[in-house]
């Protein structure tokens, strides 16, 4: 039966898998049906794998033979608890798709105890970081105070210090796979392979916009803060602004992060969902009680560290899954040839339409903005540059961080290629053998990779290690922004070092226990994750663009102006973003797929959920939409940027009302380096040494 699926609807992110429910073990079903019903199973696989087939998402695919069998292997095997229909009797009964789906939860001892080893490792680190290194620093200290006041100097601030920003003595190549690591979550790792399974290599040219958009924000935004040395970015807007402007700030960074971390915690749960058939409700509150634990006693440095570790198992991951499937399909020609018949191989379509989902333009603007504000804005990295200890090591750690992104990327968008070249002719969304779209890549991995144990759990390790980086980093800088922008200006007296200690594990703690809880939210979200990020995140991130866009492009916005215009994009992406995920979920929004077939299928899946693939809104239909309608059908890829201008746009048109600062009144060392020869000042100095900066910060 030849027929294409539509994967966009297909694909909701439902937390648990086709045929991964729990059924009533039928107690009075005799067992020499049971056995019977076993061997008749063994033998349809095993005809199967003998005949040499290699349709994707078959049983004969995988090169385990994940066949079920009564043997104590650790290969789940459908047993009385099944619903077998009375069919199976005849031995040319094809297995279920809810048959199959178990049987390819394939997670053995030596898996588990990998992906044990990893949480494992992360925990030293965070308790060698938290009592070993830090006994051993005080040690130092105490002897530097029996020589005189310079030890007590040193020790003056050191909690926050070492605890936020790593005493500002981290090394380049450490720091720089930490960033990678944050970047690159779980759900670039899932949701950038299924983007290209799901819509084609358009989004492939992703790998261009890092190039630029790390140039960008190395030459515009990071000279700033690098500068400044601030423990929290946020603060950079008192003193250009004032105080009014760094709290809106801060809340709007705040507001991100609880939206975007129990993303980041849903998307791994999901692999380990598809290999083992482990709630993600059980499974997400162990793990990240690991995380909790590291960030919260062993600060940024068991954050970087445990980072490290988590690149390196991330990246070899990757490169088995990829090795190893290009090898099942029949090596890199099929791939390619594969993709290539089917229409995946394609540029990014050049056209002025915003309204395209991923055009040269979408990714060239929106994109580019996008990943500058994350590059060279986000609390999240700039916290790793403040804790190098100058500029050239920065810029150092920058270009790896570029390099380092661009190979993850296109590891990725290689195994989105690979994923449709093994499922070319039986997609596992149309069959519901994989319900999520996300958890197509945990099933290429069970298929490919179970006769080596060990490689699942390696896999799923490596994308828990991109989740574990991402949240135990997004704890790590929110600690940073509730100590140094709400409780810090809000304390009647300075905190002491005790006080310091206390409050920054603690607020680790709220806030990972929040990502956590807030899991069950994200579940009934039901969005290709990628895409419900990047939507969910520029209703804060597009209001931040514009707002350091402000201060340090536009001298003239004084903070009136600026709380004006960060307001109005705040409200308006709001309404955009919630418009646009209320069309997606109705259906008014409907996104051009790429086809897929079920041809090939040789197991048994409900032929009623083979629909036509979707088409996007045609010309004619465009034009006939409201004002309102074209707004919220632009592509998701502006957002962020949109954002930004309707908050720079707004500020200077309510400088109109609120006034304009005058030339010279703007220290050009609040100014990108790009304006300051543009810029008069009235200032004698402009460079702002060592003093000056500690005075500043401990005021703040």
């Amino acid at each position: 039966m030849s027929a294409t699926a539509d994967p966009m609807e297909l694909g909701e992110s439902t937390s648990t898998l086709a045929g991964s429910t729990t059924t009533t073990t039928t107690t009075t079903t005799a067992a020499t049906t049971v056995v019977n019903a076993i061997a008749k199973t063994v033998a349809i696989i095993s005809s199967t794998v003998s005949a040499g087939s290699t349709t994707g998402a078959s049983p004969s695919s995988t090169s385990s033979g994940t066949t079920p069998t009564p043997s104590p292997t650790p290969t789940p095997t459908p047993t009385s608890s099944h619903s077998f229909s009375s069919n199976l009797e005849d031995a040319e009964e094809k297995l279920s798709v809810k048959d199959l789906s178990q049987a390819l939860q394939h997670f053995g001892i030596v898996d588990y105890l990998v992906f044990i080893a990893m949480l494992a490792v992360c925990a030293v680190i965070g308790f060698y970081f938290g009592f070993i290194e830090k006994n051993q620093k005080k040690k130092k200290l105490a002897g530097k105070d029996r020589a005189g006041a310079a030890g007590l100097e040193e020790r003056r601030g050191s909690e926050a210090l070492d605890y936020l920003v790593g005493g500002r003595q981290m090394k380049v190549f450490p720091v720089a796979l930490s960033l990678v690591a944050s970047f690159v979550s779980g759900i670039s790792l899932l949701g950038t392979s299924t983007e290209i399974y799901v819509y084609g290599t358009q989004y492939a040219f992703i790998l261009v916009t890092l190039a630029i958009s790390g140039t960008i924000s190395w030459y515009i935004f990071l000279p700033v803060f690098c500068n400044l040395q601030l423990t929290s970015t946020y603060e950079y807007f008192e003193l250009r602004f004032n105080k009014s402007v760094r709290l809106l700030g801060s809340a709007f960074f705040t507001g991100a992060n609880l939206v975007w971390l129990p993303i980041v915690i849903y998307v791994p749960a999901l692999a380990f969902n598809q290999v083992t058939g482990i709630n993600i409700h059980v499974i997400t509150p162990i793990v990240c009680l690991v995380c909790i634990f590291y960030t919260t006693v062993g600060g940024l440095k068991a954050v970087v560290w445990t980072d490290v570790i988590q690149t390196v198992i991330m990246i070899g991951a990757i490169f088995f899954v990829v090795i190893k499937g290009t090898y099942d399909v029949g090596g890199l020609g099929v791939v390619i040839q594969r993709n290539y018949d089917s229409g995946r191989l394609e540029w990014p379509e050049f056209t002025l339409d915003p309204k395209v989902r991923m055009s040269m333009l979408a990714l060239m603007v929106g994109t580019v903005g996008h990943n500058t504000y994350q590059f060279g804005c986000n609390q999240m990295m700039t916290q790793r540059y403040m804790s190098l200890p100058g500029v050239k090591e920065m810029a150092q750690t920058s270009f790896l961080f570029i390099l380092g992104l661009i190979l993850m990327f296109a590891l990725c968008l290689y195994n989105g290629l690979l994923l449709y070249a093994t499922y070319y002719d039986c997609d596992p969304l149309t069959t519901k053998l994989a319900v999520a779209k996300d958890q197509l890549v945990p099933l290429l991995v069970v298929q490919a990779l179970s006769s080596f144990p060990g490689v699942p759990g390696m896999f799923v390790a490596g994308v828990f290690s991109a989740a574990l980086s991402s949240l135990s980093t997004g704890m790590n800088s929110l600690a940073a922004v509730f100590l140094e922008d709400y409780i810090r200006p809000l304390a009647k007296k300075p905190l002491t070092e005790r006080q310091t200690a206390i409050t920054m594990r603690l607020c680790t703690v709220i806030i990972g226990v929040l990502s956590v809880a807030l899991v069950f939210v994200v579940e009934r979200m039901g969005s290709h994750v990628m895409q419900l990020a990047i939507t969910l995140g520029s209703v804060v991130q597009g209001p931040l663009l514009g707002l350091f866009s402000m201060g340090l492009l536009c001298p003239s916005i004084n903070s009136k102006s600026a709380i004006a215009g960060s307001l109005v994009s705040f409200f308006f992406m709001g309404w955009l973003s919630l418009s646009a995920q209320l069309a997606i979920n109705s259906g008014e929004i409907q996104a051009d797929v790429k086809p897929v077939s079920v041809d090939g299928c040789d197991y048994e899946f409900d032929r009623s959920l083979v629909t036509p693939a979707n088409a996007t809104i045609s010309s004619a239909e465009s034009a006939s939409l409201s004002f309102a309608e074209q707004l919220y059908h632009i592509s998701f890829m502006f957002y962020t940027v949109m954002g930004g201008w309707v908050a720079v746009g707004t500020a200077h048109l309510a400088g109109c009302f609120f006034g304009r600062n005058k030339d010279g009144s703007v220290d050009p060392e609040l100014l990108s380096p790009c304006m300051r020869k543009h810029q008069k000042s009235n200032y004698s100095s402009v460079s702002l040494d060592e003093n000056t900066l500690k005075e500043a910060t401990d005021k703040s």
